[in-house]
């Protein structure tokens, strides 16, 4: 079965977030998927986290090849429709993206942000919840 991770959900596992073991442990025996700006989101999230100073510039690059070691299937999704979602509930193209390929592929997604859980919600989309 498939399961629609967020870019969230890669950084967490890479950075060994107290979330990390409850996150791998849940996505067992799924097949994880997302759209295929996935890593040009986790490249964009990596270098704000550098800006900030939360990793080194080492640190930035080790990071990266942590999370291309985890399997993960990038699909196409359909922007017009996404952005449809993203107009509707005010929330960022690049979160919509990742619902809008949970709906085309109907099936759950794991994030960590909470505005994606509610929109995910009321769209119909499930959602895996992370038990720690």
């Amino acid at each position: 079965m498939r399961l629609v991770a967020d870019t969230n959900i890669f950084i967490a596992v890479a950075l060994d977030e107290p979330e990390k073991t409850a996150l791998i442990d849940c996505t067992q025996g799924y097949d994880l998927v997302a759209p295929e700006v996935l890593p040009f989101e986790i490249g964009n999230a990596l270098s704000a986290l550098r800006k900030k100073g939360a990793l080194k510039e080492d640190e930035v690059i080790q990071v990266w090849d942590h999370i291309r070691k985890i399997s993960v299937s990038l699909r196409r999704i359909d922007i017009r429709a996404a952005l449809k979602i993203a107009l509707k509930y005010n929330i960022y193209a690049y979160d919509a993206y990742f619902l809008e390929l949970a709906l085309n592929q109907r099936c759950p997604l794991l994030t960590l942000d909470g505005k994606m859980k509610q929109v995910a919600a009321e769209i119909g989309i499930s959602i895996m919840e992370v038990k720690s």
